[in-house]
Order: C-alpha cells, then sequence, then structure tokens
C-alpha cells in the first residue's frame, strides 16, 4: 500500500491564497489598463421648487501664491495657519468658474457667461441646452471672467436672449472703460435692459444689490414653490478664505471695506434663514450653505437637501 500525502487545512489555505496573486500578476503581464484621468464634473443640476437649477463648469485653473490676493491685510503666519487649519495648501489654490443656467418653465436664464464663447456654449450645451434657447442672459458684474463669453469672433453669442445687467454697474464701467467692458459689453449695449436693486428679471428671480465688489454687482434670490436659493455671484470667492474670515482683503474687491460689508450682511442672512446659495468661484458643485461659526462662517456643502423636494 503506498502512503498518500496528507494536506493540512493550514497547507490548503496557504496554496489558495497564492492563486489571486497568481492570477493578478498574470493578467498584469497581459494587459495595463489605462488610467482615465482625473474627472472634472461639467454640471450640477438640483430642483427649486419649480425651477431647475444647474451650476455649470465652465473653467478651472490653478493659482499660485494666493495670499497675494486673499487676506492681504494679514500677515504670513496668520494666512498659513488659517490654510493649514482648513487642510488647504497656502502657495496654490484651485479657481473655478460657474455660470448658473436656471429653467423656469417660461425662461432659459443664463447668469454670467464664463471666460469664453466657445466655453460657454459647451457648458450650456453640457447642461442639455442650446445656445439659441437662453432667452435672458443676465450680467453681475463686468469683470473679465463673467462677460467673456458674451460675443466673439462670430458676434453675439446668445442671439436670441434678452441681455441684462445692474445700471449702476453698466454706468460705471461706461466710465471705467477696461478691455473686458470694450470688447465685451460695449458691443452689445443696445441689447441690454438695465435694473437696480430688487427688480424683478422673471417671475421668482430678483436682484440683489451687494456692492464692493464692483460698484454695481449684484446677486439673485431664486424662489419658487417656497424655496429659495440665492446666486451669491462673486460676493466670496473662496469657501474658507472668504467665509470663515469676511474681513480679509481680496485684491480683486473695488471698495474693500463696502465689499466685506456686503459679505458680512449677506452672508448673515443665508446663515440666520439657512437658504443655499451658489458661488461662482466656489469648488465643484458651487451650491451650499453658510453657517455662523465665530467671528465669521462655515461653507457647509450641499449633499441632498434639495432632492427633498
Amino acid at each position: 500500500m503506498t502512503d498518500q500525502p496528507r494536506i493540512t487545512r493550514r497547507a490548503a489555505l496557504a496554496g489558495a491564497a497564492t492563486l489571486p496573486l497568481a492570477t493578478g500578476l498574470a493578467g498584469r503581464a497581459r494587459a495595463q489598463s489605462a488610467m482615465q484621468g482625473a474627472q472634472v464634473p461639467k454640471v450640477n443640476r438640483v430642483m427649486l421648487g419649480e425651477f431647475e437649477v444647474s451650476a455649470l463648469m465652465a473653467g478651472t485653473r490653478t493659482v499660485e501664491e494666493p495670499h497675494g490676493i486673499f487676506g492681504m491685510n494679514v500677515g504670513d503666519e496668520e494666512f498659513a495657519s488659517a490654510s493649514e487649519a482648513a487642510m488647504i495648501p497656502t502657495d496654490k489654490a484651485q479657481f473655478f468658474f460657474h455660470p448658473t443656467l436656471v429653467n423656469t418653465g417660461s425662461e432659459l436664464i443664463l447668469f454670467d457667461t464664463g471666460l469664453s464663447p466657445e466655453g460657454i456654449v459647451a457648458a450650456v450645451e453640457a447642461a442639455g441646452y442650446g445656445a439659441d434657447e437662453v432667452t435672458h442672459v443676465v450680467i453681475t458684474h463686468m469683470h473679465g471672467d463673467h462677460v467673456g463669453g458674451l460675443t466673439g469672433g462670430d458676434g453675439p453669442t446668445f442671439t436670441n436672449a434678452q441681455h441684462v445687467t445692474g445700471q449702476a454697474e453698466f454706468d460705471h464701467w461706461s466710465s471705467a472703460g477696461g478691455d473686458a467692458f470694450t470688447g465685451k459689453v460695449q458691443p452689445l449695449a443696445e441689447r441690454f435692459s438695465f435694473i437696480g436693486d430688487g427688480d424683478s428679471v422673471a417671475s421668482g428671480v430678483t436682484s440683489v444689490l451687494a456692492p464692493g465688489h464692483t460698484p454695481g454687482h449684484m446677486g439673485f434670490m431664486l424662489e419658487s414653490g417656497g424655496q429659495q436659493l440665492m446666486l451669491i455671484a462673486d460676493l466670496a470667492n473662496h469657501y474658507v478664505w472668504s467665509l470663515a474670515y469676511p474681513d480679509w482683503e481680496v485684491r480683486f474687491d473695488t471698495d474693500k471695506a463696502m465689499a466685506a460689508a456686503s459679505r458680512r450682511k449677506v452672508l448673515d442672512m443665508l446663515a440666520t434663514d439657512k437658504l443655499p446659495f451658489i458661488g461662482y468661484h466656489m469648488p465643484f458643485p458651487a451650491l451650499g450653505y453658510a453657517e455662523t461659526r465665530g467671528d465669521g462662517f462655515h461653507y457647509v456643502p450641499h449633499s441632498y437637501q434639495l432632492m427633498m423636494g
């Protein structure tokens, strides 16, 4: 009688454990799956009552030395400490550009136009619409990253749209000039109608003057079905350095004291009333809430609140 090898439970388990590794190595030898690269989302869409609200990713870029932009009135140590506490770097920041498209059911309203005609048309198309479907183009203020998509070599980008902006903003840049105004806005001046604080663009869409970033800078309150959401444009340009520290000076603010006062006023209202907002330069999906924290505010990203109906 021949002796048979005795296989213990430990030996069987050890042998089995080598199989996945061997299979994996063999698969890797045959082919390496190509990496797809970082994903850059294009659209974040929520419902606000009967309104469909889409934040569009019209561009993003990395900016070096953010302390040269934010917190100009505080020292390097304070800026570094605040950034470290928020777990963000001090030597660079990621900028985002988020025009917002609102379908009210009877109007398709685009708030701001990004950096270029090509970029904003691609963003609108990513949301499922064509440029010719936009009925209103609303300009919150006339910095280049908000009016860059208004017009190009082929003329107006949104040929079927009524153009709307604040009278105070238009008057300021008419006197001050500047490449963005003379190159993008002035050629379309006859297309524009002008509004003031508290005016209605369409039913449920109301202007809110929040000056300082520019003299006529405006936000817009959306209201439908008993729900509200505010488009704050450039009231706060960073989710930490502008919300947590609303008195920090920002290089791009024309009147820095007035901009800080506007930030505090609007953010306090949003925090008190627990209203969601979309910030033009907030990290994608650009939608969140402000809560009072210490002497400033804290940014709370949207999760599923507006999915609840």
